[in-house]
């Protein structure tokens, strides 16, 4: 036994001061002196000696543990030196290397638009209104002159919260001018912009959420040649001197007379494409003189005043603007086509 002991020794300590890694250290404290390595499996042997052997034979193995586990510490010492040093080797700052800049965000199209119709109207004298997405069905129909059964209160047609039809998401931001005439006397001039919600289908020109701004202006004299007037030289703002528009009269339940105004397309000039499904004109928004049963709904003298309002989508004209062929770009967020603005 004391032969098989010396060959553990030098069997051990040759094969800790060649290993290289720190879990080769391992294995080898756990060959060596675990549970069930070989000197513990060697000293089981120690109850078939002799009286006069087993002290001999036991200071030998107490000789042995400790020669292989101060080895252990050593080469673990050792290997962890060298393996911070390499780290420390790898991961060399050279603070003479010029800075890497970071990279800054820019405004999204959408607020580049926005921001633009803002200046333009806040430079005319108007005041921007907001509130809320979650609308009363009451604020969202009735009072625009919108009464129960018609079409555009169709569940189909409006994103409803409660069963009853009283809330829901709202489907334009026209409530505000609704809820500032009734809290403010004329002369009003405001515009209202946010998001809606409407259950369109996803195509290049439409979305199920979309942003809208409208405007309303209520005082004493006005007449269509002011929204014409200024419909036109806000657009001319923002699409340029040369830009083209079309009044086509139209429909809405809260202006009398009505119209819809148009661009000619920015991917055709007018001839006809996709963007613009063959009539060569985009409509960017609807506008008409103020219902008179809206301004008597909230509480305005028709005899001594009128308005003009408009709602415009904001995407249509960030499409305009930046010559974009499809909506759903706009909301897709891919980097690449962001960095284009």
């Amino acid at each position: 036994m004391k032969q098989q002991l010396e060959t553990i020794r030098q069997s051990a300590l040759a094969a800790i001061e060649r290993t290289a890694q720190l879990k080769e250290l391992d294995d080898l404290r756990v060959r060596y002196l675990g549970k069930k390595g070989e000197l513990t499996a060697l000293l089981k042997q120690m109850g078939g000696l002799s009286p006069e052997e087993r002290p001999v034979i036991g200071q030998l193995a107490n000789e042995v543990r400790e020669a292989l586990a101060n080895a252990i510490a050593v080469q673990s010492k050792r290997l962890e030196e060298a393996a911070l040093n390499a780290r420390l080797a790898s991961e060399t700052l050279d603070v003479t290397i010029p800075g890497k800049k970071p990279q800054l965000g820019h405004k999204h199209p959408m607020s580049i638009v926005l921001d633009e119709l803002k200046d333009v109207f806040l430079g005319m004298g108007f005041q921007i209104a907001e509130g809320p997405e979650i609308e009363m069905a009451s604020y969202n129909f009735t009072k625009l002159n919108t009464e129960e059964g018609h079409p555009a209160r169709d569940w189909q047609d409006t994103f409803y919260l409660r069963e009853d039809s009283s809330l829901l998401l709202r489907t334009q931001t026209s409530p505000m001018q609704v809820r500032v005439m009734e809290n403010q006397k004329p002369p009003i001039r405001i515009i209202a912009p946010g998001r809606v919600y409407r259950k369109d289908e996803v195509d290049a020109t439409h979305s199920p959420m979309f942003h809208q701004i409208e405007g309303l202006v209520v005082d004493k004299g006005i007449t269509m040649a002011d929204l014409k007037g200024t419909l036109d030289s806000v657009l001319k703002a923002l699409y340029g001197p040369n830009t083209v528009t079309r009044f086509r009269p139209h429909h809405f339940p809260f202006t009398e007379p009505s119209c819809e105004v148009d661009v000619q397309c920015h991917a055709c000039g007018g001839v006809g494409c996709r963007v613009c499904k063959g009539e060569g004109w985009i409509e960017v928004l609807g506008a008409g003189m103020v219902h008179p049963k809206v301004l008597e709904g909230c509480g305005i003298d028709t005899e001594v005043y009128s308005g003009w309002a408009f709602g415009a989508g904001v995407e249509r004209l960030v499409l305009r603007r930046f010559s974009i062929a499809d909506l759903r770009l706009i909301f897709e967020n891919d980097i690449r086509f962001l960095n284009q603005f």
